[in-house]
């Protein structure tokens, strides 16, 4: 799979960490930043992966930032993007199942590693239900 990957300073840890898991999993990953420690605005990275992923260049994003709720309101605003802040398993797969989430925000301050792999893992590997949930995917579009 394809995967865009960013952060912010707070993020940069985690999303170095995932980005070795993700690679060593087999996916492709596009790391776009940040690279370095100083202090960055969430919102230009969250635009940067939300693009990638609505655009096709890449199947998922994943986010990460202090608390993931930032990047998730980020994200959000690029049409095409389905963003969902899911900082366990649970939430991870009905995003997935009944809200074809195509964004993984992660909050690098709630959040271990070993917890975020497994949350990352879960994401990417739960398919869309189609369905009725269709319907009301349909609808969130059509309020872009």
């Amino acid at each position: 799979m394809r995967i865009a990957l960013g952060a912010d300073h707070a993020g940069l840890s985690l999303k170095d960490a995932l980005r070795a898991h993700l690679e060593t999993a087999g996916h492709m990953v596009a790391d776009l930043g940040t690279y370095g420690p100083e202090s960055t605005d969430y919102p230009d990275w969250a635009a940067k992966v939300a693009r990638a992923v609505a655009a096709g260049e890449a199947d998922r994003g994943i986010l990460v930032c202090g608390t993931g709720v930032g990047m998730a309101m980020a994200a959000n605003k690029i049409h095409g993007a389905r963003a969902a802040c899911c900082n366990n398993e649970f939430v991870a797969r009905l995003a997935r199942q009944h809200n074809d989430a195509n964004v993984l925000t992660l909050g690098a301050r709630e959040i271990a590693l070993a917890h975020a792999e497994s949350v990352t893992d879960v994401f990417l590997a739960t398919a869309f239900d189609g369905g009725r949930h269709q319907r009301r995917i349909d609808k969130i579009a059509a309020l872009e």
